[in-house]
């Protein structure tokens, strides 16, 4: 009999309860109190949603993000805040963002957050773990054993969820340089005593999550998976080592033999390894095979997986369990909450609710046979079959647009250092140019006007007089700052890849598709589900409106193709690169029409460029050499004179740096600030050629960042690059932040740009 078990479930809610809860307790509207009550009722549901399969996840809910509670969980809490005192939920928050609720900063001040970077080739972020030569770790199984009981009074068949001790050491930062791995004898211990913990609270099954098996690995970090998994053999509980988001591919002789009792894999992507696996793995293992794709929201073709997987469960019997691929985090909730999405194109998609029956479904389809879900492999064959067929899907048109690219597309007419000379003379800067990244707070009046637009209560001239005297209010406190190239905030936006989504062809949205990316923020991913098109100018009003109201240079704001991919749910049926290049022309039109505007200044986000990089060194160039392209195809239709700047945040880039250059934009604005500008070290071995803002202002924590501070990295920055090249910036935009934030953050950097300025 195959058992079904899921690895992880969203925890923000269907209709983003946590967002809400987190953010009316730190503004300090709600208590603790009230703040843990919705993470409980939440987690209730969430165990009741998943009811039905014969193993529940326990643990991966998280307040913030499951990396940095498995750090306190450790009890490896950077030396920042171990001082601080009062309720270990307060600490949490700020090691997550910089401070807790609002009512403690007075009190307690605000620290460093943690840096945050990409959870693998995901969306989501996570805090990143640090280390010392010196670190210790002392077991706090609190919120484990809370959730554990709290599952238990509720009759959940539980199984606890925890970050693996090597991915969890890979996925840290040794503050000092020193050898993570030289933690790993330290590390083992309080792992061993976790474990133990669980199994005397009776706990038969463990999930222990390490995807850094699907990565490439060298001797050491391979010789560290036998040294945790022997150290660990011993536990009372039965450890299920769960690996996803790519191939074992050499890594599968490791992954078969470490002494766990089983071993997840993801079949979506690692398809390949399942046929050797059955030859690898010893007789008494389980072996879990991700059959449903956990980051995607197309329905499953039934039919198919059960071709391939009935052969398997005849072989491993009882052995054989199925799961979706990955934890569900990375998918909406419920499909069933959508009214507004057309109906041919729901017909296609599978939320996380919608994913489990799908897990049910197979179950039942292996355990007693295809004709007790007859009806129900039926129906979901007539969706498949209509998918494919769809004349929504394919454009002939823009195909043939695809056949017609050549390289040209991608070549700027003259190379940097001439078209440098010539942006100079026309824009007139000032050294250490000041800019911000595109975004201004999106304020209660905002949100409200588009509700009420699109409620149908307010019209669309009084929407547009509504964001136009948001515009207006932006470009006002830009000049009264002295910011030198403006921006127009970005009012009319919903989100940086939903607001361009909406008015391409080939894409669809959701009401309620909301996925979690960090902590509160949640983003609602576009649906690319056919050929895409531009039918007519996106951006070109609001950003012309905004140039009449200054006589500074105003910078049109786009999303770049990889990023609209990237932070997309993507169709299937055709390469990512095609429905890349796609993308590419239609946000090229933009491009050209914005120039044609009076535009001289255009920024090209490309937020999610190393997000799409292949785990597996060995693949990335091939990635890199079409989102590169399909970057240039976008960019360099302009002439000399108009400057490109292109965006990336939060992104480990130092090994891409070279296709980073050969993007060819004119300028880039990076994150650095959480990094204390360690980001750059890139700069020593490559000499990057063109401008370059490095981002000094953390805006993802509500803490002013002082004058002197900014100069202090801007200075550091200095040492890689010459200060002629540099640009003083944020690191993002400016969007989830208050206006009484903002305005004095900006102020000090504009007088740090000042101050750099007169020491020239």
């Amino acid at each position: 009999m195959a058992r079904t078990h899921n690895l992880g479930f969203p925890r923000i809610g269907a209709q983003r309860e946590l967002k809400f809860a987190l953010e009316s307790y730190w503004k300090g509207q709600s208590t603790r109190d009230e703040l843990k009550a919705e993470g409980a009722r939440l987690r209730r549901r969430h165990w009741q949603d998943q009811a039905g399969l014969d193993l529940v996840p326990v643990g991966d809910f998280a307040f913030y993000d499951q990396v940095l509670d498995m750090s306190f969980t450790l009890g490896n809490l950077p030396e920042r805040v171990q001082g601080f005192h009062g309720d270990a939920l307060d600490n949490y928050f700020r090691v997550a963002r910089g401070r807790s609720a609002e009512e403690h900063a007075q009190c307690c001040g605000g620290v460093a957050a943690g840096e945050m970077t990409k959870w693998f080739d995901t969306n989501y972020h996570y805090i990143v773990p640090e280390f010392t030569a010196a670190t210790e770790f002392r077991l706090d199984a609190s919120r484990l054993l809370e959730q554990l009981d709290e599952a238990r009074a509720q009759g959940v068949k539980a199984k606890p969820v925890i970050v693996g001790p090597v991915t969890y050491l890979a996925l840290g930062k040794a503050k000092d340089d020193s050898d993570r791995l030289a933690l790993l004898p330290r590390l083992l211990p309080v792992y061993a005593e976790l474990l133990e913990t669980l199994a005397a609270q009776g706990v038969e099954w463990v999930q222990i999550d390490e995807p850094l098996l699907v990565t490439e690995l060298d001797a050491d970090w391979q010789h560290a998976f036998n040294t945790a998994y022997h150290h660990l053999k011993s536990s009372r509980v039965k450890l299920l080592l769960a690996t996803y988001f790519g191939q074992l591919a050499e890594n599968q002789y490791l992954a078969a033999n470490l002494p766990v009792a089983g071993l997840h894999i993801d079949a979506i992507n690692g398809r390949d390894d399942i046929v050797p696996l059955l030859n690898l793995l010893p007789s008494h293992k389980v072996l879990s095979l991700g059959v449903i794709n956990g980051r995607n929201i197309w329905k499953t073709d039934l039919d198919a997986v059960l071709d391939w997987l009935e052969p398997l469960a005849e072989r491993l019997d009882d052995r054989l369990w199925i799961a979706p691929s990955c934890s569900l985090l990375h998918v909406p909730v419920d499909l069933a909450s959508e009214h507004t999405l057309d109906a041919g194109i729901t017909s296609w998609l599978a939320f996380a609710l919608q994913k489990l029956d799908e897990l049910k479904l197979l179950a039942t389809a292996l355990n007693q046979g295809r004709a007790a879900v007859a009806a129900e492999l039926a129906a979901n064959r007539a969706a498949v079959d209509a998918r494919r067929s769809s004349p929504r899907v394919h454009n002939p048109a823009v195909q043939a647009a695809l056949a017609a690219v050549t390289s040209a597309l991608g070549r700027r007419h003259s190379p940097y250092p001439v078209r440098a000379a010539r942006q100079a003379a026309l824009l007139k800067l000032p050294p250490y140019p000041t800019t911000t990244i595109g975004s201004f707070p999106q304020t209660a009046e905002i949100r409200q006007a588009r509700s009420r637009y699109k409620a149908g209560e307010l019209d669309e001239a009084g929407y547009k007089a509504a964001m136009r005297a948001e515009i207006a209010r932006s470009v006002r406190e830009q000049e009264a700052l002295g910011l030198d190239v403006l921006v127009h905030g970005e009012a009319e936006r919903n989100d940086m890849v939903e607001y361009f989504g909406e008015q391409l062809d080939g894409y669809a949205f959701s009401q309620f598709g909301w996925v979690q990316s960090y902590g509160s923020r949640c983003v609602k991913p576009p649906i690319l589900f056919g050929d895409i098109s531009r039918p007519r100018p996106m951006t070109v009003d609001w950003i012309t409106y905004a140039q009449s109201l200054t006589g500074k240079p105003m910078k049109g704001m786009l999303t770049g193709p990889v990023t609209l991919l990237n932070w997309s749910f993507v169709r299937d049926d055709q390469p990512r690169s095609a429905s890349c290049t796609q993308l590419a022309l239609a946000i090229r039109e933009e491009v050209l029409d914005l120039e044609k505007a009076g535009m001289r200044v255009i920024q090209i986000d490309e937020a999610a460029l190393r997000e799409g990089l292949p785990l597996r060194r060995s693949q990335w160039k091939d990635y890199l050499d079409w989102a590169v392209e399909s970057f240039r195809i976008t960019a360099n239709g302009v002439a000399d004179e108009t400057q490109i700047h292109t965006h990336m945040c939060y992104s480990e880039f130092n090994d891409i740096i070279a296709s980073i250059a050969g993007m060819d934009a004119d300028v880039i604005t990076i994150e650095t600030s959480r990094s204390d500008m360690e980001l750059l070290d890139a700069f020593d071995d490559f000499k990057y050629p063109n401008e370059i803002g490095p981002g000094v202002y953390d805006i993802h924590s509500p803490n002013i960042p002082a004058t002197a501070h900014i100069v202090q990295l801007m200075r550091k920055a200095a040492e890689r690059i010459p200060a002629q090249r540099l640009w003083v910036n944020p690191d993002c935009g400016l969007k989830t932040r208050q206006w009484s934030e903002v305005i004095p953050a900006l102020t000090n950097m504009v007088a740090a740009a000042r101050t750099l300025r007169a020491s020239t």
